[in-house]
């Protein structure tokens, strides 16, 4: 994320959400950590060596984007993009060791060995389903159309008559 746009971020969601930091915290602070959890799948273990906070302090400011997340499905501004929307979906490439042999599909766009991972997430924002192991050069869609047509990957489908949107 560059850094006008993490400012941006942090300007709306303490204008618009009241997000504020603490006597030891900034609220530009808190968002770095959020952030890191989210971008990086970071365990509260890792971003308290990351950010070097106790774990009750990293599991007190993530909890504060939940509340944000619950005023976000109650607030008839937002509900319209939202309505009937169970989760969300998104690719993100891992480094990898990869054999010599098949190293050149798995050559991200930065010139390292990568596995692009898909995960799903609800609004909770815990993990519902994950699939790893894809060279570097697959695109998110044909992931996305393997898990949709292996029902041994048991990727959980929208209710019947929800309708799938892409943004």
């Amino acid at each position: 994320m560059s850094k006008h746009i993490f400012i941006d971020l942090l300007h709306k969601l303490e204008v618009d959400h009241e997000l504020q930091g603490s006597q030891r915290k900034t609220a530009r602070e808190v968002l770095g950590i959020t952030l890191y959890i989210l971008a990086q799948g970071g365990s509260i273990r890792l971003t308290k060596e990351r950010f070097q906070h106790s774990t009750e302090t990293i599991s007190r400011y993530f909890s504060k984007f939940i509340e944000i997340l619950a005023e976000i499905r109650s607030d008839a501004r937002y509900m319209p993009f939202f309505k009937d929307c169970v989760g969300a979906i998104d690719g993100t490439h891992v480094d990898a060791r990869i054999p010599v042999e098949d190293q050149v599909r798995y050559i991200g766009r930065h010139d390292t060995t990568t596995q692009n991972v898909m995960a799903v997430c609800d609004f909770n924002i815990c993990f519902t389903f994950a699939l790893a192991g894809w060279e570097g050069t697959a695109h998110d869609s044909r992931i996305f159309a393997r898990a949709l047509e292996d029902n041994r990957l048991n990727f959980s489908h929208p209710p019947q008559g929800i309708q799938i949107n892409f943004f």
